[in-house]
């Protein structure tokens, strides 16, 4: 694996920790849930052969450091970090942009917001839960995720919120054990990392993103430049659910990646090569 250039990113109350690789035209990575930037480490190199490729640490995770710990976290400020991150590496240029889960919702928003930044964005899975017609049984499922956290801490939140993303929305009990093997892959190396970013994933960032309400008019008007894909194991789970629906809303395919929702770093080469593909004119 090649060893990116780091460096860090002074933005509104936080400052990013980024990486960057290889050379040629702008690609973005957005990573979702606990990982942070080190998601993409078993496909970066791949990409960096075509493109420019740079990711990051989202605000409050690994080593993007908020300046206010205890500070609630919104859509619109994460995307406006990727905006940021943009505007440093391709300035005045569209970028071709990837996110995944909750990394796909913040790269909505960054489309929706500055279009003219975003060339195209393929969002893997996003849990827009809120344009689904069923959203109220969603939002009962993240009160619940939070009222567990606070009162039995955080191993049975994840499981109750791993039993409500279950295929059909089933929400059959789901136990700790069965909890930890939902979270993405790691290598060792990472493995501390991301369990130290899941109280903070699963008390600020599920709240926060998944009662995001994406301005679906907007994203109707710039459907031309967005692919919505899933991972082709994860049908009927509910973040598959979410992006199928607005896939339809929209009228556009669908896009099937290999794995499930975290098939980015289950299968990352043959994940790397349908995402080169994506991105070609």
């Amino acid at each position: 694996m090649t060893e990116p250039t780091t460096g860090s990113l002074r933005v509104n109350g936080a400052t990013l920790h980024y990486e960057v690789r290889g050379r040629g035209p702008l690609l973005l990575l957005i990573p979702g849930g606990a990982g942070g930037a080190a998601s993409f480490d078993g496909m970066a190199d791949g990409l960096a052969a075509a493109y420019t490729v740079a990711t990051y640490d989202p605000r409050g995770m690994s080593r993007s450091t908020l300046d206010d710990p205890g500070a609630a976290q919104q859509v619109a400020e994460h995307a406006d970090d990727a905006l940021r991150i943009l505007d440093l590496l391709s300035p005045g240029e569209p970028a071709r942009v990837f996110g995944s889960s909750s990394g796909a919702i913040a790269a909505l928003h960054l489309l929706t917001a500055h279009p003219e930044r975003v060339e195209r964005l393929v969002a893997h899975e996003p849990p827009v839960v809120e344009v689904l017609p069923d959203a109220r049984e969603h939002r009962a499922l993240i009160a619940r995720v939070q009222e567990t956290l606070h009162t039995e801490g955080l191993m049975p939140a994840m499981a109750v919120f791993a039993a409500g993303l279950k295929k059909d929305g089933a929400n059959g009990e789901t136990t700790e054990a069965e909890a930890e093997i939902q979270l993405p892959p790691q290598a060792a190396a990472r493995a501390e990392r991301t369990m130290a970013n899941l109280p903070y994933f699963v008390g600020r960032i599920v709240p926060g993103f998944m009662s995001y309400a994406p301005d679906v008019h907007r994203l109707e008007a710039l459907s031309d430049r967005l692919v919505l894909a899933c991972g082709q194991d994860s049908r009927g789970e509910l973040p598959y659910r979410s992006a199928a629906f607005l896939a339809e809303h929209l009228g556009t395919e669908l896009l099937h990646f290999p794995g499930g929702h975290t098939g980015l770093t289950t299968h990352p080469a043959a994940f790397g090569a349908l995402l080169r593909e994506a991105f070609r004119p």
